[in-house]
Order: C-alpha cells, then sequence, then structure tokens
C-alpha cells in the first residue's frame, strides 16, 4: 500500500502549530502509513508522536549539493508515497517538488489557490486558518487544526520540579533566534527583580533555556532549568510549560506550546509580525503588542502578570 508524506521542517514553533492538522491527516489516512520529513532537531521528539508512522530526517544541505539531493530522492522513493502535504511551503519544499518528489499528488498552498489568487496575498491569513484551507481543499476533514492535541508530549517532570521549584512556578523564555534579534524584549532581568519584590518567595522564576541560551540565562536572576548541563528535550520543554502557573515568552516556540496548552500567560510582540498572523492567542494565553518592544515597560507586563495571578 501507498504511503503518505507531511513535509514539515520546522522550527519549533512551527512544528507545534502543524500537530493538529498532523492529526487530521492521519486520521484521514487511517489506513496508510504516514510519514513526517522533517529536521534533525526535531526528529526525536516527532518520532513520538502517535499521528506519525514514522520520521524522516532531512539535513536540508544546500540545493548545489547534487549527491545529497540525489541520496535523499532515493530514500523518499522507497517509501512509494503517492500524496504528500506540503506544511512548509517553502522555497526548498517547492524545489521538492518539481525534482525529488515530482511523481506524487501534492498538496500545497500553491496548488490550492483559487484563480486570480497569489500565494503573496494568501500567505497574510493566519498560520492556522491557512493549514485548514489547505486540508480542506485537499479533501481532509479538519478537526484538530485549530484545535491542537500536545498531550502526548507531556511526561512526568515531578523530580525536576522539586529540584527547581518551591511549589508554584512562573516560566519565562527572554530568548530569540540570533536572525530575529528584533523579537526580543530587552527588560526581562528587572521583570524577575520586580516579580520577586512584589511576590516574595510565592513562585519560583524558572527559565528553560535552548542549547544556545544557556550562557544568556546565567546572567538572569532566576532559576535556570538544565539537564546535566544542557537544554531539557522538547518533552520536559512542554511539560514545563504544562505545570507552570504563569509563562512569559518572545515570539518564540515555547510561546506557541503555551498557547496550545491554554496556559495563563503573555507573548511580547513587536512589530514585526502580529498576534493574529501567527495565530497565538488563546482564551488565557494573550499577546502584549507594541510598534517598538523597547518601549514596552516593566510596569506595563506586571499589571498584565498581576491581573491574572490575584
Amino acid at each position: 500500500m501507498s504511503n503518505v508524506l507531511i513535509i514539515k521542517h520546522g522550527s519549533l514553533g512551527d512544528l507545534i502549530q502543524a500537530n493538529g492538522a498532523i492529526k487530521d491527516i492521519k486520521k484521514f489516512y487511517e489506513n496508510r502509513k504516514v510519514f513526517l520529513l522533517t529536521s534533525k532537531p526535531y526528529a526525536i521528539f516527532m518520532s513520538e508522536c502517535p499521528f506519525v508512522d514514522g520520521v524522516i530526517i532531512d539535513k536540508r544541505l544546500p540545493r548545489w549539493n547534487i549527491f545529497y539531493l540525489n541520496n535523499l530522492k532515493k530514500i523518499l522513493a522507497k517509501y512509494d508515497f503517492t500524496k504528500v502535504f506540503d506544511l512548509q511551503n517553502s522555497s526548498r519544499s517547492k524545489f521538492y517538488r518539481r525534482f525529488i518528489i515530482n511523481h506524487a499528488s501534492w498538496s500545497s498552498t500553491e496548488t490550492i489557490l483559487e484563480p486570480g489568487e497569489k500565494k503573496a496575498d494568501f500567505d497574510q491569513e493566519p498560520v492556522l486558518d491557512r493549514m485548514e484551507i489547505q486540508l480542506k481543499k485537499s479533501g481532509i476533514e479538519t478537526n484538530f487544526t485549530k484545535n491542537i492535541d500536545l498531550t502526548w508530549a507531556i511526561c512526568d517532570i515531578s523530580r525536576t520540579i522539586k529540584q527547581y521549584a518551591n511549589g508554584e512556578y512562573i516560566l519565562l523564555f527572554p530568548f530569540c533566534s540570533e536572525k530575529h534579534q528584533n523579537k526580543k524584549w530587552p527588560y526581562f532581568k528587572e521583570l524577575i527583580d520586580r516579580v520577586k519584590k512584589d511576590y516574595k518567595n510565592k513562585y519560583s522564576i524558572l527559565i528553560a533555556p535552548g542549547p544556545n541560551e544557556i550562557q544568556e540565562a546565567m546572567s538572569l536572576n532566576g532559576k535556570v532549568v538544565l539537564n546535566n548541563n544542557e537544554s531539557v528535550d522538547i518533552k520536559t520543554l512542554v511539560s514545563l510549560i504544562f505545570k507552570a502557573k504563569f509563562v512569559i515568552s518572545n515570539d518564540t516556540g515555547p510561546a506557541h506550546i503555551a498557547s496550545h496548552l491554554d496556559k495563563n500567560g503573555l507573548a511580547l510582540f513587536g512589530s514585526h509580525t502580529s498576534a493574529k498572523k501567527v495565530s497565538i492567542e488563546n482564551y488565557n494565553f494573550k499577546a502584549l503588542s507594541v510598534k517598538n518592544l523597547k518601549d514596552l515597560k516593566v510596569e506595563t507586563v506586571l499589571e498584565e502578570i498581576k491581573s491574572n495571578l490575584n
């Protein structure tokens, strides 16, 4: 029997947001094997996802690397994919459609555009709306695309919590990628000091850094959650967010996790994009948006925290 391929390389937030669509695709193709093509950092995490039958790693080497592309083509050919859902919708995945898996029926934003509709205009819609439209036009019933189920990624972290927190804790993500420094609110250290002052010892302040964020996390006045001096894995990260009393984050992957777990919390946004476009807000998880993050005052964020915790 032929197989189904889903392409979603990352980032973490994008992959988290795709979990609902992935579940809908698997429900539709419950009698066929569904595989995910993704980047190496997310392979172990997604290999435990119950909505996929297997994960294939794409190193995403440069497209002039003919040896790698030919090898990837051979690997994918072994699976006999007859249907591909391109949830990445990037120039790379478009290239794959033409040269790597050009025999399969393909679903992407470009294949479902209406006559006269431009991809650039379609891409301005909220990300979850786009995925829902793409799946519906591919004949998939969308029960979970906007109702993302991350319960499979929650594990027992009682020992970790006991090690780092005295009861309830507030979890912070003061980071952003190197190439998106405009997403970074610069006053997390000051916020930590104010929360400690105003709440005394009521809440522990935890920070869960990524691999390249540990040194920066150490410079802040919170407890840095690590595993053997390294970043925690993604399932532990999801579980830390799930157990948190409140989450405060820049526009990063952990913010999307918090949103789809519907945690009490805030995502801090500048003008780099809108909360609506990235589908970040939920019933309990909200966005605080300003034109320039440098102008977002600590007092403003603190007031939002207090309005939710008191």
